[in-house]
């Protein structure tokens, strides 16, 4: 799950070397923080949200395929 949201990112944004996502688990959850550059940051969510919530659906359908449950989440670079 972590390597498809970084394939992703990565093909999204300008600068792929700055992509980074941590996995954490919480008993039979699992959360992915995306860190990306502050200027690829719009690439990400894209407008009103709809390339970060394909992102999320893509996620979810992968993880469901594995009856696990995760959440992704864009962590904003300040």
């Amino acid at each position: 799950m972590k390597e498809l949201i970084e394939y992703i990112a990565r093909a999204l944004v300008d600068q792929p070397d700055q992509v980074s996502v941590k996995q954490e688990r919480f008993g039979s959850k699992y959360c992915l923080e995306l860190r990306v550059a502050k200027d690829d940051m719009g690439r990400v969510i894209g407008k009103n949200g709809r390339v970060a919530n394909a992102m999320r659906i893509l996620l979810r359908f992968a993880a469901g395929r594995e009856e696990k449950q995760v959440s992704l989440d864009i962590i904003d670079p300040r």
